[in-house]
């Protein structure tokens, strides 16, 4: 039988990667201290590895595909083939921003201001790019943590550092100078294997599972029955993907509806839908949207 060999990031993004697998139909076991986690598909050998050195094991090949965020496939310049975009859309794990912060109080407006200066970041590799590129010399060092410390203690000049929303930043003094990118979990092969048929069909089937149950994180269906009086106009309320599906009701003037919309506009629709002749609305969760 053939194996692909997986790996999936162990770290922050570890407990959403497994529980966004659960939700794709793949059961991965990743308790205790193994670095194997067991899965319920004999075709995949999952290995946990830290998503900053990801890249690295797929691209030689040591790994045959692998979840990491694009911020370690770039601080790597890794040449893999970058198989979909994961956005954790309401789970724990969200785009970030890489942006270059400097404390409230420095006159610092621009990258440019950092001439001859020091800026610690654990994105070494790709912050030395980003300012030799602009041709701004600066000393680029390693921090081991407490970066965002670093600079409102005035040990370093500046920082890169990921954030969400720039509130705990905000909350330390800091203000941001320049966002230099923004970063989410990508699915990753290594571009031999990629080129390998039954790996290709195996990885690609993984990302369109995982993107279907991303997808369906943020949508849900809904189910009603209407009068056929009031059809076409129930109809024109609902968005979906295509168009609603409607079924006649047996022995009865009456259909059912049925469509697949964004959860994060059923509190507004579903009194319209009411007052517009639905009845016995029924709202439930998806796996999986394709």
């Amino acid at each position: 039988m053939s194996i692909l060999k997986l790996g999936i990031p162990k770290g922050s993004l570890e407990q959403a990667t497994v529980d966004l697998f659960r939700k794709s139909g793949w059961r991965i076991s990743a308790g205790g201290r193994s670095y194997f986690p067991s899965v319920d598909d004999p075709s995949l050998r999952c290995n946990l590895i830290r998503a900053q050195e990801m890249a690295r094991y797929v691209e030689a090949g040591t790994l045959d595909a692998g979840i990491t965020g694009r911020d370690w496939i770039l601080e790597n310049d890794s040449q893999v083939e970058i198989v979909c975009d994961l956005v954790y859309s309401k789970a724990t794990i969200r785009p970030t921003r890489w942006v270059l912060v400097v404390p409230e109080a420095s006159p610092v407006q621009k990258p440019e201001d950092l001439r001859g200066k020091i800026v610690a970041t654990e994105l070494v590799n790709y912050t030395k790019r980003y300012f030799a590129e602009r041709a701004i010399e600066v000393d680029v060092e390693f921090s081991w943590g407490a970066t965002e410390a670093k600079a409102a203690e005035g040990l370093v000049d500046a920082i890169v550092e990921v954030t969400e929303t720039g509130s705990t930043l905000r909350a330390n003094g800091l203000r941001i100078v320049a966002e230099l990118f923004t970063s989410n979990p990508q699915l990753i092969a290594n571009r031999e294997a990629y080129r390998d048929p039954w790996k290709r069909e195996k990885i690609d089937q993984i990302g369109l599972l995982l993107t279907g149950a991303l997808r369906a994180e943020t949508r849900v269906a809904l189910k009603l029955n209407v009068a056929k009086e009031h059809l076409e106009t129930i109809v024109a309320m609902l968005p979906s993907i295509t168009a609603p599906t409607v079924s006649n009701l047996y022995g009865k003037d009456w259909c059912s509806v049925e469509s697949v919309i964004a959860e994060d506009v059923v509190r507004e629709l579903i009194p319209k839908l009411m007052k517009a002749g639905a009845v016995g609305i029924i709202e439930y969760g998806l796996n999986k949207v394709i």
